[in-house]
């Protein structure tokens, strides 16, 4: 119990303790989608609403007004809408994993490992992520039998946590070196630093980031069409093939990944402005 308020106390005097002041930089920041509105943004059209709104409506009145048309093709494809979530959330996960074991081994002092993390980071981001689906799935699938929605999941976790192996990397990288000497200096352990300085203050740092991904794969999901998934774009490709309507089915398909997108990007840019917020 002692010890336990002994690192407490440390790592709020390491945390508090004012940051070296370093020379101004230019900081780039990447999103995934439109720009989303900031919570104080009173601007009636901004570019997030006037997408996120127009692309809702435009869906509703189509399945409305023309609901012998648009209103059978939405029914029919939004039944493919639990494979891409399932897909997506099991992936991300898997992603997460991977991504915390190469940011670690990224940012080890073992030269080795490092390389080893190294080399899966710029193998992976330089297959695209329609030949490793396709390789993991007929071509490995021929030596041993692997359901698609495994070779799915496990396709893109893997193509995935190369990405977030570097976000995570990063973010380790962000923590200033100081606070890991204060807190060695004042008694913690590399493992007590690690987990109760270094770590929260990561996650903190990369959660924006990650969700950005979840949006990206969510999108991506749309190749494991290919391994006979019956996903969005797979139950679209279905209809088409039975009442060759393809204009007015790739444009309700476009619109569920949009609104899903947008709705998703909001939710993340919220989330940020809550991390902001507790600081």
């Amino acid at each position: 119990m002692e010890q336990g308020k002994n690192i407490k106390e440390i790592k709020d005097k390491v945390i508090s303790a004012p940051p070296v002041q370093e020379k101004n930089t230019t900081v780039i920041t990447m999103t995934d989608g439109v720009l989303i509105p900031k919570k104080g943004n009173k601007h009636l059209f901004t570019s997030w609403r006037l997408t996120f709104w127009g692309s809702l409506v435009l869906l509703i009145s189509l399945c409305v007004f023309k609901k012998d048309l648009y209103g059978k093709i939405f029914l029919y494809i939004i039944t493919g809408m639990p494979t891409t979530f399932e897909c997506t959330i099991f992936a991300i996960m898997g992603a997460i994993v991977i991504g915390i074991a190469t940011g670690l081994g990224s940012s080890s002092k073992n030269r080795f490992l490092k390389q080893l993390c190294g080399v899966y980071v710029e193998l992976i981001r330089g297959i695209p992520l329609l030949v490793q689906l396709m390789f993991l799935y007929y071509a490995l699938g021929s030596l041993i039998h692997i359901e698609g929605m495994v070779a799915a999941i496990t396709a893109l976790s893997i193509c995935f946590g190369a990405y977030m192996g570097e976000i995570i990397r990063a973010g380790i990288q962000s923590i200033p070196k100081g606070q890991t000497e204060a807190a060695r200096a004042l008694g913690l352990s590399k493992s007590q630093t690690f987990f109760s300085i270094i770590l929260p203050q990561t996650i903190k740092v990369v959660l924006p980031a990650i969700g950005n991904e979840f949006i990206s794969m969510l999108k991506d999901s749309s190749l494991v069409s290919i391994l006979a998934l019956s996903d969005i774009l797979k139950r679209g490709r279905e209809y088409i093939s039975r009442t060759f309507l393809s204009l007015q089915t790739m444009l309700v398909v476009a619109l569920i990944y949009l609104i899903l997108t947008l709705v998703l990007s909001r939710l993340v840019g919220l989330m940020e402005e809550r991390l902001h917020k507790n600081g």
